[in-house]
Formats: structure tokens, sequence, C-alpha cells
């Protein structure tokens, strides 16, 4: 009797950890929103987990699972976000540098803005439509701009703009009335107004017209045509290169850059993969011992059929493994 009772407390405890898993991508879709990191979003969700692990015996079902993982994964957002720090852009930091005074400052990593992986923070959704409205709200402009809201209103905004929540469901989630997540809502609202994100395509692989571009940015990236890459740039495209706060914009500065102290770059390799709903290659570097070894994490941003912007994020030792990239790649 005893052997049994154990075998079912041990399926209860599997199917409460199961029950909570179900949530983690879309628990860590939110959090990396709030946070603007891969890693601290992940490092928010476990937090999450445990604490609700560890009370789960305690949940009164006052209201669903789901709302109360988000009561609990919000709580550690804003603990996280009370020790002041804000994660920028390059552009969020300093004025663009002309290429002929440009120099490589870098900064500390919590300073930045953290690329993810699609598959880390966007379920998977039956309707394209839904798919696509996430892979919007996940986009470097975008979760940059959330950052400059107070972390309040930032939770406010992304459960009821990004997430369609009810504003009584926030304000129950929050312990506040729905008059006060209104104004906060207003408020989130007239800050993004201010400054409003850059609009640049998602990643769609059945857009052919998008794949062709890519193809024509990989051939021209790869040969180092310089022609053909200004042909693919809009005029006031942007370059950064995190750690680094430089950045330029416009293609001459981006052409005279790769012509001066990028000219390292000429033979490259581009692997596609995907970060925060858009285009990105894996960018390796010739190496001298042969092969190519990894250099950056190439965002690409679109509009208009042509590439308006690219966030060459440097710190490979981070980047190629949280997204499953090979160590090197052979000749």
């Amino acid at each position: 009797m005893g052997s049994a009772t154990g075998v079912d407390a041990m399926a209860d405890v599997t199917g409460d950890v199961a029950s909570l898993e179900q949530y983690r991508t879309e628990l860590t879709g939110y959090c990396y929103r709030m946070l603007g990191s891969a890693f601290e979003a992940e490092d928010a969700v476990q937090d999450t987990m445990v604490r609700a692990w560890r009370s789960f015996g305690k949940f009164e079902g006052r209201s669903s699972v789901r709302s109360w993982l988000y009561r609990i994964a919000t709580n550690v957002c804003l603990d996280a976000l009370n020790a002041g720090n804000r994660r920028a852009r390059p552009m969020d930091l300093t004025a663009a540098t002309p290429v002929a005074q440009a120099q490589l400052t870098s900064r500390p990593e919590v300073t930045w803005l953290e690329p993810v992986p699609d598959g880390r923070v966007l379920p998977s959704a039956a309707d394209p439509a839904e798919t696509a409205v996430a892979k919007e709200t996940v986009r470097l402009a975008f979760v940059a701009a959330l950052q400059h809201l107070p972390p309040k209103q930032r939770a406010v905004l992304i459960l009821r703009e990004v997430l369609a929540w009810k504003a009584a469901e926030v304000a129950e989630l929050l312990g506040t009335s729905v008059a006060s997540v209104n104004s906060a809502l207003q408020r989130a609202r007239a800050t993004l107004a201010e400054s409003e994100p850059a609009r640049t395509d998602t990643a769609d692989p059945l857009d052919e017209e998008q794949k062709k571009l890519l193809d024509r940015y990989v051939a021209a990236f790869e040969g180092y045509d310089m022609a053909a890459l200004t042909a693919l740039l809009h005029e006031d495209a942007t370059l950064s290169m995190p750690p680094y706060d430089l950045w330029l914009r416009g293609h001459d500065d981006i052409v005279g850059w790769m012509l001066g102290v990028g000219e390292v770059c000429r033979g490259s390799r581009l692997v596609p993969v995907v970060a925060n709903g858009t285009p990105t290659f894996a960018h390796y570097h010739p190496d001298p011992e042969g092969g190519f070894s990894p250099w950056a994490l190439m965002v690409v941003e679109i509009v208009d059929g042509k590439v308006s912007g690219i966030t060459s994020f440097l710190d490979v030792k981070r980047w190629f493994p949280l997204f499953d990239l090979p160590e090197r790649l052979e000749a």
C-alpha cells in the first residue's frame, strides 16, 4: 500500500512539473521582452518554475495555472529590473560616428540588448498571422523600445498589447485596479510613440523576394563585393557591433569601415539562422590554421526590399552555443 502511494505521489509530482513546463517557451518570451537579455530571461523563467513547483501544493486554483505563472514571472522580472539595468543598442547610447573618426570602445555585457533564438521565445502557433505578430514583438528595435518604459508600464504594455490580456486580468496579476492598468498602458503608449521603433520585415522563408535579397547579401558579403553590397543597403542603413558602442550610418561609412578595419572579414562565410524573428547569419571568419572560426552573430534588418540595419554581436562564446552553432567550419 505504501509503495503504491509513493508511486502515486511521484506521478503527481511528474504531472505537476509537466503542467508547468508547457508554459516555458511563452514565459521566456515574456521575460525576454521585459529584460532584454536571453540569458536573464532563461534564469528568470527557471526561478519562476522553481518557485511555482515549491508552492504548487498551495495553489488554490482561483486563477489558471498560466496566470499564476505569469504573476510569479512578473515579480521575478520586476525584482531584477529594480536593480536599474536597462539594456540598449549602440544607437540608444551614442550618436553615429563618421568612419574617419571611428574608434572601438567596449562596454560591459550588461549594457547590451541581446539576441535570442526564435525557438526559445516563440511558441509554435497554427495560425501564420499569430506567428507573424509574435515575431514582430521580439524584433531588436521593438524590444529596445520597451526598455525605455518603467518596469510596471513595460509589464502592462506587454501583457495587454502583445499577449492580449484583458485589463481586469492584468489588474489582478499586478494587484492593482483596472483604472491603474489603463492609465499605465496609456502612458506606455505615449512613451513608445515619442520614439516609435523602426518597422522591419520579419523572417519569412516563403517570401521569394526576401530569399533572393538574402542570397544576394550572402554572395556580396562572402565575395566582399562592395558595389554589390552597396546596392542592397538603404542609403541610411546602420552598422553596429556590440559590445562596442560605435555605430555607423549610411552605406558610404559602412563600406568605408569594411574596406578599412573590417577588411579582416574578407573571405568569411555566412550560415543562416533566425534571431528575434529576423533574418540572421552566423558569421565565420577565415582561420589562419585553416577553415573558419566564429566571428559574429549578424542580425539583418530589412525594409522595403533593402537592408536597413546590420547588428553584429561579437561575443561569439555566448551566442554560438545558444544558437547550437558549430564551433568551426571546415574549408
